[in-house]
């Protein structure tokens, strides 16, 4: 199976997600514990946190996470920015900056703060207003071989298709193709005829 390039650090917006094969980011009540037991390239973890310089997140998921030491297990730190429409009822947090901002505007201080390096935007709300304005210069995601069924989408909005182009080489357009079949614990126990 084919991978993409490395990630490098030139001043992008990337919205940013491992997410499961049926398309969520995270479970519902932005539950993660989903993404245990799943692996990833080596390297993976470092290249995000040599090439991130800033990140912006949701109020949903921050008040579900409120600690920025987590982000790529601790190893990344810099500038974290959660878009509030209510920045007076959160609680201050040493490297946590709370915006009450038009996402164009939270961009903006986002990436000035990133110092040249990627803007990661870790919201599904977040990055789909962005996507609209034609802020986002790169949508990165991790399947990760789970199928949730239930949760928070990456992207859910009626209307017409967003089209894409694939980054690397060969057809901009073509389909990625991924393969899994479900582990041991997933079959049933019925025989198959």
């Amino acid at each position: 199976m084919s991978d993409t390039e490395p990630q490098t650090a030139g001043g992008k917006v990337l919205w940013h997600f491992t997410m499961s094969l049926d398309g969520f980011v995270a479970g519902p009540n932005h539950e993660m514990d989903w993404m245990a037991g799943s692996s990833f390239r080596p390297g993976l973890v470092d290249e995000y946190v040599e090439t991130t310089g800033a990140v912006l997140g949701g109020r949903d998921g921050w008040d579900r996470y409120p600690d920025p030491s987590g982000i790529y297990g601790g190893a990344w730190k810099g500038p974290l920015f959660v878009l509030t429409h209510h920045p007076e009822d959160a609680t201050p947090t040493d490297g946590v900056t709370f915006l009450s901002c038009e996402p164009a505007e939270a961009v903006r201080i986002g990436l000035e703060a990133a110092g040249g390096k990627n803007l990661e935007v870790f919201s599904p709300t977040i990055g789909r207003q962005l996507l609209e304005l034609g802020l986002i210069d790169e949508i990165d995601l991790h399947i990760a071989p789970v199928l949730l069924g239930e949760g928070i989408r990456l992207y859910d909005n009626p209307g017409a298709p967003i089209r894409l182009h694939r980054l690397g080489e060969g057809d901009p357009a073509s389909v990625v193709n991924v393969r899994y079949r479900p582990a041991a614990s997933a079959k049933t126990s019925s025989p198959r005829s």
